[in-house]
């Protein structure tokens, strides 16, 4: 069995990023624990706080945070680092070369009925001439990410890991170590699931309400098959299922807000787990645009999101049109 650092040497990826993405364990790993322990740690519930997306902040949400803040900034690699949970972005080492933008607790919502949530980061060069502590030196297309990844706290806690040779697997085990143990995940190209808030429907534009309305109809509609619908309400948790054993997950535009193109975050979300799912051979796109090419504006941005099995986004796409002048495709282009 290999460890996380063995393989990446094996590999033969730079020293700088094996340091780097042993420092992000180190903090994930430490996560981990504060989580096992729940109430007994007294890291349940929420804070009295509201973070730059309006949102009340669990108490986990600020310790994951502070944790990961706290290893990358000792890291002299590290030159800044972004979260979603910051309202701007905090400079680090002024000689290093990494950016790492991180969700340091994705689906915490979930925290205190215990179910699976996760740890979503980004590694990217720090351009040249650009200041760490300013937004414009975050704001890189995702086809620029040098790695991506997510720690899943679930059962057992599970790193997926890609830097654009592949997407591998790797499991925490008792010693602390993170070893290897799925090598070249690929999805499916086929599946029979779905995850969608469905509480949203009204919200949708036409073309996402046919695209499901079909999938509800199962063997008897269109699409002439019956398929089955997941939700778990945790990106971490709906992409690994995606990486597992196929699916699509979809968190599309809808009209409550029409300044924003959708729930999750471009920087954050959308661009580090589009690198995955395009390294495990499937699709990310807004509906309109695959997401790694969206230009970013700012920090913050939001995005509209499918990802999954190849056949399945490929039929949702078909129902968009290219042609489409809705609001919805302005904003996700």
């Amino acid at each position: 069995m290999l460890l996380l650092s063995q393989f990446l040497k094996q590999q033969e990826t730079e020293d700088t990023l094996v340091d780097l993405i042993g420092t992000l364990m180190l903090a994930c790993k430490e996560v981990a624990i504060q989580l096992r322990e729940g109430e007994l740690a007294g890291v349940l519930g929420a804070t009295d706080n509201t973070n730059v997306q309006g949102e009340t902040q669990k108490k986990m949400d600020v310790i994951a945070n502070d944790l990961l803040k706290k290893f990358l900034l000792d890291n002299p690699l590290v030159a800044g680092l972004a979260s979603e949970e910051e309202d701007h972005p905090v400079a680090g080492n002024p000689e290093g070369k990494y950016l790492v933008i991180f969700d340091p607790l994705d689906g915490s919502s979930n925290i205190d009925v215990n179910v699976s949530v996760g740890t979503i980061f980004s590694i990217l060069a720090l351009p040249e001439d650009m200041d760490p502590s300013q937004d414009e030196a975050y704001l890189q297309c995702g086809r620029k990410q040098i790695a991506s990844g997510y720690v899943l706290y679930g059962q057992s806690s599970v790193l997926a890991l890609t830097t654009g040779h592949g997407v591998n697997f790797f499991t925490l085990a008792h010693t602390g170590d993170f070893i290897l143990t799925r090598e070249q995940v690929t999805i499916p190209a086929t599946t029979k699931e779905f995850a969608v808030n469905m509480s949203n429907h009204r919200f949708w534009e036409d073309e996402m309400r046919n695209y499901v309305g079909d999938l509800l109809q199962g063997a008897d509609g269109p699409r002439e098959k019956n398929y089955n619908m997941r939700w778990i309400a945790s990106m971490v948790a709906e992409v690994h299922r995606v990486l597992t054993r196929g699916g699509i997950f979809t968190y599309p535009w809808d009209s409550r807000d029409p300044a924003k193109p959708g729930k999750l975050r471009l920087m954050y979300e959308g661009n580090p787990m589009s690198m995955l799912i395009e390294q495990a051979d499937g699709i990310s796109s807004t509906c309109y645009k695959d997401i790694m090419d969206l230009e970013p504006k700012h920090i913050h941005q939001r995005s509209a999101v499918a990802l999954g099995s190849k056949e399945e986004v490929n039929a949702l796409l078909s129902y968009h049109s290219p042609e489409s002048t809705g609001q919805a495709a302005e904003l996700n282009r």
